[in-house]
């Protein structure tokens, strides 16, 4: 079974869990992209759907589901996305296509948070990704240095600019120790936007794409 096929199995699992939502926030990546496509199936069961990125709202129209402004419609029922690394604590490192800021506006705004992965995303601890933060552009130098301190080795994602018109970071060698604890720390940097530690706020449930089946955390 390809790594693909392991992310389309968790992707159409979290179908399931969803028959009952009436509004969906929906992620941003390949595997949410999965998922988008299994939703296309079950879209006249639901109202309407918050994307994460623009990217996913071009993928919702194209199914011809109904894009709605979190602001209009408050609280979510779900957000299902994935990852690109996941703890058994259901705590996760996400950023990598860059649309960590509007996946964390999203997954707060939730009242359950199903994250879908296949299983290479696991680990028993955070930090072999990196650490993707978006960042203010006047301030790229500044919250470089910064994360020096903290023990990291910041690289700028040259050429990206993410939804909000702002530019990317990623941060290797970072004590993963605390995680609740380093996102606090660098969310308090002057310049950045926010950062791709989803600890605070972790999943609620993880499905997980294996070759034995879909596990759930």
């Amino acid at each position: 079974m390809t790594q693909d096929q392991k992310k389309r199995q968790a992707a159409e699992a979290a179908v399931d869990f969803i028959r009952h939502a009436r509004i969906v926030g929906v992620g941003t990546g390949s595997t949410a992209n999965y998922f988008i496509d299994a939703l296309a199936g079950i879209r006249h069961q639901i109202d309407g759907v918050v994307p994460s990125s623009e990217a996913t709202a071009a993928r919702l129209r194209g199914h011809g589901l109904e894009i709605l402004d979190l602001n209009e419609v408050g609280p979510l029922d779900v957000y299902v996305d994935g990852a690109d690394e996941a703890n058994r604590h259901r705590q996760l490192i996400k950023g990598g296509g860059g649309a960590l800021t509007r996946e964390k506006i999203v997954a707060a705004a939730s009242r359950q948070f199903i994250c879908i992965m296949d299983e290479s995303k696991l680990v028993e601890k955070l930090g072999l990704f990196p650490l993707p933060i978006e960042v203010i552009p006047m301030a790229r130098s500044l919250v470089g240095r910064e994360l020096v301190k903290l023990g990291g080795q910041p690289e700028y994602r040259t050429g990206f600019v993410t939804d909000n018109g702002n530019w990317m970071l990623d941060v290797y060698h970072l004590d993963m120790t605390d995680v609740v604890g380093l996102e606090q720390a660098v969310n308090q940097i002057p310049g950045v936007v926010t950062n791709g530690l989803f600890a605070r706020r972790p999943a609620d449930i993880l499905l997980i794409g294996s070759r034995g089946g879909v596990q759930q955390l």
